[in-house]
């Protein structure tokens, strides 16, 4: 038994190695970048904000596969049109599951664009699609969209990974066109192992931005929109 004045010389300072560093959980980081250049090419303004808005959809579509298995029970993922598709991956072969790569028994599930428009949204988290969407075109109101791009691989950068998606859009019309909201928008189908058929949820909004601040298109120019996710260990 220790007693008298040797008590007090117990060190109770927690060792260094075990102070909690938060990085025992890899964290998710996505931004939002916006460049906006005129009829000229030149960069006129550019917009960035921290983007946080995965949708339902995008929730379900990662929830962990014990999870589906240990439940029994689907995921109703909401497309664009507001119909909605049952989610139920498994192990066994009569699951239908999303699928890679694409081949005459596997149908695949790929991005469609990131789709800008000119509503607002306070519960991002419901989106299945954007508010007020601005169509694709040269007419009154539309923006010419680009062909979307997706990093092949990710960059590694010190202790941080990531990657980008990007799209382009043009103004080809003769009066500005104001920007603010903005979404990724993926196509997913799924099929099964033990059957040569796939089942079509449609075009799925899976993330979705209001943004701080409506961003301008002026006539003549273009918007381009990057996405980039960034993990950290």
């Amino acid at each position: 038994m220790m007693v008298g004045k040797g008590i007090s010389d117990i060190s109770v300072k927690v060792p260094e190695d075990v102070h909690d560093i938060g990085k025992h959980i890899p964290t998710l980081g996505v931004y939002l970048t916006a460049i906006v250049r005129d009829s000229q090419g030149r960069v006129i303004h550019i917009h960035r904000q921290r983007s946080h808005s995965p949708t339902a959809n995008f929730m379900g579509l990662f929830l962990p596969l014990n999870w589906y298995i240990t439940t029994g029970q689907a995921f109703s993922l909401t497309n664009t049109s507001n119909s909605t598709c049952s989610y139920n991956p498994g192990l066994n072969q009569n699951a239908y599951c999303i699928v890679y790569p694409s081949n005459a028994y596997n149908f695949q599930t790929y991005l469609v664009m990131i789709q800008v428009g000119s509503g607002t949204q306070s519960n991002p988290f419901n989106a299945y699609s954007l508010a007020s969407p601005i169509a694709n075109g040269s007419g009154t109101g539309q923006l010419v969209y680009g062909t979307p791009s997706v990093s092949n691989t990710a960059t590694v950068s010190g202790s941080s990974a990531y990657f980008v998606i990007e799209q382009t859009f043009s103004n080809q019309t003769s009066s500005t066109i104001n920007i603010t909201e903005v979404g990724i928008i993926t196509n997913v189908q799924t099929s099964c192992t033990n059957c040569n058929s796939s089942t079509s949820c449609g075009n799925l909004l899976v993330w979705y931005d209001v943004l701080s601040s409506a961003i301008s298109v002026p006539a003549g120019g273009s918007l381009t929109i990057a996405y980039t996710f960034t993990v950290n260990p």
